[in-house]
């Protein structure tokens, strides 16, 4: 690859920054386009790819030149100048999750974390483990790694180490997750998001017996039905409720700002510490303990280094707080996801404002039911839910469940809800309505400015001093 420039189209996005980032850190040739930068938006995260010298064009297919090789992430179509431009000039052409497969797959060691809710922080784990252990690994992930940010690699979504030790989180929303062959593959959970359950079965079953070694989590049913099918040899499974588990969590403790648990492996224990909140993270870093083991890390060394595990970007991330109100800027965007992050929540004092945008209109018409029930078990009577209309990035959609329609249901339920179309207009309103000791959640994916968004009311609260 390093004899040809790679070119990402759709370079800003959560899964495209990071393996922009490793290659050009591995001494490759990398160009990129987006659509966000044609906009106008979010130009931190293009000044710092820049930064990396990495040169950036406008999506209109004048950065393509002949040799290249291109790659485009799943938000952008066949029909944008990039994608036609490459065609003409016969470019070898990869999707993100093809590219991808192609580095985790030649890895002499990899693992790959898969599942609909905490993948992510699980890769950051398993990341951190191996690195604070000095085993220097390649991790690739969708979001930001606290750990590894300093000023310079603000969006360390990606470390780059030895790629023969590669660590990856995987998707199954456009069945991607059927090309990775790891020696590890972390199964989290099994729920409903991006499709329906019977496909979600098939295709995380065969996630599990591409791999050497699946570790699982034997508290979810979905994951645990699967576990049968993958011979006792080539599995491992967690869990703090399932006594089949290799790996038990006993004696969890959960606090405002973390956890203490017991990890029983055999004959041995030991003590874990996390300052990370939610009993969500205290599975998710059994599952990283347990992965790590399955590549030689012992276990006390892996409980000592996950005690230092810091976090992600936006996952229950405390922005800032002023005039007596916190503002927690959170992913959460699926029923799964919002269930843990409004628990963990609940568990501390202090009203929720939510503002919620949803991430398109097709996870309204998919799990709409399931949305509004997370929202009207989650709350509490007096917490207040915003909705803005949903992220749209063109093209044909339809439109029969939208924001007024999710509003509705969770009112039906007894619970504060309201639809305000612009974000904006929520801004304020979620301005005049908060007062000492309340907190104000953004959450939602798909969308960088929601990040901006919430430090802009950080400001906004600060100045009532």
């Amino acid at each position: 690859m390093k004899d040809s420039t790679i070119f990402f189209c759709g370079i800003g996005g959560s899964g495209m920054l990071p393996l922009a980032s490793i290659l050009r850190a591995s001494g490759n040739r990398v160009a990129g386009s987006d659509r966000s930068l044609d906009a106008g938006r979010v130009a931190s995260k293009f000044a710092y790819l820049r930064s990396l010298g990495i040169q950036l064009f406008p999506q209109d297919g004048s950065g393509l030149q002949p040799g290249m090789t291109l790659v485009t992430s799943a938000a952008v179509e066949d029909s944008i100048p990039d994608v036609m431009r490459a065609r003409e000039l016969g470019l070898e052409h990869y999707t993100r999750p093809e590219f991808l497969a192609l580095l985790l797959n030649e890895a002499q060691r990899s693992v790959a974390v898969g599942g609909t809710s905490g993948k992510s922080t699980v890769t950051g784990m398993v990341g951190w483990i191996l690195h604070a252990t000095h085993r220097q690994p390649t991790v690739m992930n969708g979001a930001v790694m606290k750990n590894f940010v300093t000023p310079s690699a603000p969006f360390a979504s990606a470390l780059v180490g030895d790629p023969e030790l590669f660590v990856s989180e995987v998707d199954e929303s456009d069945g991607s997750i059927a090309l990775y062959r790891p020696e590890v593959a972390v199964l989290t959970n099994i729920s409903l998001d991006h499709k329906e359950m019977a496909e979600l079965r098939e295709l995380f079953a065969g996630f599990l017996n591409a791999s050497r070694k699946g570790v699982l989590n034997l508290d979810d049913p979905e994951t645990r039905a699967l576990a049968d099918m993958i011979p006792p040899d080539r599995r491992v499974g967690y869990g703090f409720d399932s006594p089949a588990a290799e790996f038990k969590g006993r004696n969890v403790q959960l606090n405002g700002s973390g956890s203490r648990f017991t990890v029983i492996a055999g004959e041995e224990q030991q003590d874990v510490r996390l300052v990370v909140p939610g009993r969500h993270n205290a599975s998710n870093a059994l599952a990283a303990i347990a992965a790590a083991r399955s590549l030689g890390v012992p276990l006390a060394e892996a409980a000592e280094a996950i005690s230092r595990f810091e976090g992600l970007r936006r996952r229950l991330e405390t922005v800032g707080s002023a005039a007596g109100v916190t503002v927690i800027d959170d992913f959460a965007h699926n029923p799964d996801k919002i269930d843990a992050t409004l628990a963990t929540l609940r568990a501390q004092p202090g009203r929720l404002l939510i503002l919620f945008q949803p991430h398109g209109y097709g996870p309204l018409a998919k799990m709409g039911d399931e949305l509004a029930r997370s929202f009207t078990e989650g709350m509490a009577p007096n917490d207040r839910l915003y909705l803005p209309d949903p992220v749209y990035q063109g093209g044909t959609v339809e439109r029969a469940r939208g924001s007024d329609w999710l509003t509705g249901q969770v009112r039906a339920q007894g619970r504060q809800a309201e639809h305000i179309p612009e974000r904006a207009a929520i801004g304020e309103a979620l301005l005049a309505e908060a007062r000492e000791g309340d907190r104000i959640v953004i959450m939602g994916a798909r969308d960088d400015s929601l990040s901006e968004f919430a430090a802009e009311l950080v400001e906004r609260l600060a100045q009532r001093n």
